[in-house]
């Protein structure tokens, strides 16, 4: 039983470090509160969503970028999309990063563009891992029978 105690402890530890640290927000714990007994996965059935979502969007913003001839219209469209699905899911970092993208595609600053792209990626990455851990010690704690609070 300590066990268990000690990895629900951890993952409250854990989950206030990704807010504390501005990987989520208060978007998260509202996607949270939207679970219930009658659909236990559905954060991370929504987030895998998000990711698969991520990534679409920024294989095309890395496709765009590499055209001779960049079309910023489309780009933007891209970079709000990207904007909005990580609002949706509380991926505070990311939605901040597509913000500054979407001022350099306003600019048609292509030099801008690519810092923002790889910048993108970067929190992606970050946000990706960290989510995914956080994931892996819920199912632990499940696994283990105890119970994961939202």
């Amino acid at each position: 039983m300590d066990g268990i105690v000690q990895l629900e402890r951890q993952l409250v530890d854990y989950t206030a470090s990704l807010f504390h640290e501005g990987f989520l927000d208060d978007q998260f714990n509202q996607l949270q509160q939207l679970q219930d007994e009658s659909n236990p996965d559905f954060v991370v059935e929504v987030v895998t969503l998000f990711f698969e979502d991520a990534d679409r969007l920024l294989n095309e913003l890395t496709k765009a970028l590499g055209q001779p001839s960049i079309d910023f219209k489309r780009l933007d469209a891209h970079v709000h999309q990207l904007k909005g699905s990580s609002s949706s899911i509380g991926a505070q970092r990311i939605h901040r990063v597509c913000i500054s993208f979407r001022n350099t595609c306003e600019e048609q600053n292509v030099e801008g563009c690519l810092k923002n792209l790889q910048q993108v990626k970067h929190e992606y990455s970050l946000v990706k891992s960290k989510l995914e851990t956080l994931f892996r010690m819920e199912q632990q704690i499940l696994a283990a029978g105890g119970s994961v609070s939202r």
